[in-house]
């Protein structure tokens, strides 16, 4: 790939929304960390290239192996994926946008997530068939043993997908798994896209939200009742600017910088103080004020105020909390605690059990668990405090898979 005159200035703050991160359309300059005030702006952009680690059963690293690795490792660009700009992780599979607007994917494909046709897995990033003007993507990440399903946005503002849809994941209408990206039926202008094991959501241009799939847990927002096969649009919620979601619970930000959460809540995920109580409509999120993003985890909320902290709450088994210690669930917000150097963040995103971190300076944190290498931290343990990810310095998005964690970092020379 190109290679292109270092930059001038400060590194760019990466833009976070519903635990997927993508860069900007032009870069702009992260604050002075002394004054506060902006440095200067690029003078040129650099290329983009992508970094994965953890779990590599089924190639979802995209480096061309299924083994393992403790550390980030590059995604090959022999087959394209070059100048990546968004990336987010799935079940035992990935995504990313490049540049020009197409999609890639790598990884698991038992249910034809991978968008190419077949169902073939793939240890190296294979194009998702006709798409092109993508803006923003989306993947189902779930438990072991259920496959998946990829999402995109394209310019127009009409969503797409692909894989499972045993649900009626896919939005069109039926319950028949496709290969191939179909488009979401009767979505138009749409921002902002996210997607749970069975269910995705999609955020209009006039705030609201709308869903479909299974409403088990009444993670439709709309009352009890069965699946959808068509989006349904979320009860009660206006003025939203982000969603978020994973295992039966879904998030919402609203323009107030207030979260609200419904659906499952056998852990306190929905983080209004109650566990064990599920919600079939959006209820507030305690105490959460000035809130610039959202992300998911596997029974785990998190949340980026706009002074920089990070707030988590529900599920710390394997200290997903971030709090120094595991094993003490928490139905309300805590804060991450920024000991370790996590302070003044500017995305966040979430495995299942694992939580990544930009600073505005460009490095990386993890915390959670760690077990399969997805801290990325050369260890195979876990972290109940916030730990520098080595090796992927400068980064511009960062996003958590199943079991795996993928960055995007400025490729500088």
């Amino acid at each position: 790939m190109s290679r292109r005159p270092r930059r001038i200035g400060t590194l760019a703050v990466a833009m976070a929304a519903a635990g997927v991160v993508g860069l900007p359309a032009a870069a702009s300059a992260a604050p002075d960390a002394a004054t506060g005030s902006a440095g200067a702006e690029y003078a040129f952009a650099p290329s983009y290239t992508a970094r994965a680690w953890g779990a590599n059963t089924a190639g979802q690293l995209g480096n061309g192996s299924t083994t393992s690795s403790l550390v980030p490792v590059p995604v090959t660009e022999v087959t394209g994926l070059d100048d990546a700009r968004t990336i987010v992780g799935g079940n035992d599979s990935a995504y990313a946008v490049r540049g020009d607007g197409t999609v890639w994917a790598w990884g698991l494909n038992d249910a034809g997530q991978l968008g190419n046709g077949t169902q073939i897995n793939s240890t190296v990033p294979v194009q998702v068939a006709g798409l092109t003007g993508i803006r923003a993507i989306a993947a189902s990440t779930s438990a072991l043993g259920v496959s998946g399903v990829g999402y995109a946005l394209r310019n127009d503002g009409t969503v797409w997908a692909w894989g499972l849809n045993d649900a009626g994941q896919l939005g069109n209408g039926t319950q028949i798994n496709s290969t191939v990206p179909v488009q979401v039926i009767g979505l138009t202008g749409i921002r902002a896209i996210t997607a749970d094991r069975g269910s995705a959501y999609a955020l209009r241009r006039d705030g609201t939200v709308w869903a479909w799939g299974d409403n088990t847990y009444g993670q439709l927002g709309t009352g009890a009742g069965p699946t959808s096969l068509l989006p349904v649009q979320v009860t009660g919620l206006s003025s939203i600017r982000a969603v978020a979601a994973r295992s039966g619970s879904a998030y919402a930000l609203r323009s107030d910088g207030t979260v609200w959460a419904w659906g499952l809540n056998n852990l306190g995920q929905l983080g209004n103080g109650l566990t064990g109580t599920n919600s079939l409509f959006p209820v507030p999120v305690s105490g959460l004020t000035s809130v610039r993003s959202i992300a998911a985890g596997l029974g785990t909320g998190y949340a980026l105020r706009s002074d920089g902290s990070v707030w988590a709450w529900g599920v710390n088994d394997a200290g997903q909390l971030g709090i120094g210690v595991a094993g003490l669930n928490s139905p309300v917000p805590v804060p991450v605690t920024g000991a370790t150097g996590l302070i003044d963040a500017v995305s966040i995103a979430a495995g299942d059990s694992t939580a990544y971190a930009v600073r505005w300076d460009g490095a990386a944190f993890a915390w959670g668990e760690g077990s399969l290498g997805q801290l990325g931290i050369g260890l195979a343990v876990d972290s109940a405090l916030p730990l520098p990810v080595p090796g992927v310095a400068d980064a511009q998005a960062v996003a958590g898979g199943r079991t795996s964690g993928y960055a995007i970092v400025g490729d500088w020379f």
